[in-house]
């Protein structure tokens, strides 16, 4: 993963007034990156819960933080504020992003190794502020490989859908039910996309 592209002054500051916004709104900042004229802010609800930030809490954040910045102005120059959850597959780029999904199966793509060898994908059964502990099939067996976040270039969780519903012949009401509820599963999924707000100087 390389150095941290978080821990800038600009970073530091904007991160220092939206913690205790996400906090007052019972969220943590997930993660927060800046890319050409775009401000990413990512929140997400603490390891553990049992819910996942909806649109209004999205749109809530947005304001709060807006106003905040109208009041303060962190970024230099015009900028897009950028909202967001992580969504159900979250890409992993800080230690604390691989502590927090301990448990969850990861794919990952290392850096600098032979193509046949870039992807790993497995369990993570530990993690520190240097290493992945992944748990991999090799051979049929299960083993422990220590993978160093330095080598890695990109991580995600893998998220998997339930079992697809079995076809059903000429196809019962209860057949139709498991497949209203199959397309009902991305609706839930882009109510966690972004709310954008344009900011400038």
């Amino acid at each position: 993963m390389g150095r941290d592209t978080t821990d800038t002054p600009v970073l530091r500051r904007v991160r220092a007034l939206i913690e205790p916004i996400a906090s007052d709104l019972q969220l943590d900042l997930y993660d927060l990156e800046q890319r050409g004229g775009t401000l990413r802010v990512t929140l997400d609800t603490p390891p553990g819960s049992e819910s996942s930030v909806d649109l209004d809490q999205l749109a809530l954040a947005t304001r709060l933080i807006g106003r905040e910045f109208d009041h303060d102005d962190p970024m230099p120059g015009k900028y897009t504020l950028e909202v967001t959850s992580p969504g159900v597959e979250r890409t992993l780029r800080t230690p604390a992003h691989f502590q927090r999904e301990i448990g969850k199966e990861l794919n990952i793509r290392l850096a600098n190794v032979d193509a046949e060898q870039r992807r790993v994908q497995g369990v993570l059964v530990a993690a520190d502020d240097t290493t992945a502990t992944l748990r991999v099939e090799v051979d049929g067996e299960l083993v422990d490989r220590v993978v160093q976040l330095d080598d890695i270039d990109r991580a995600r969780t893998v998220f998997e859908w339930g079992p697809q519903p079995k076809p059903g012949g000429k196809g019962t009401g209860k057949g139709k039910k498991k497949k209203q509820a199959a397309k009902k599963k991305p609706a839930k999924q882009s109510a966690q996309q972004s709310v954008q707000k344009k900011e400038s100087s």
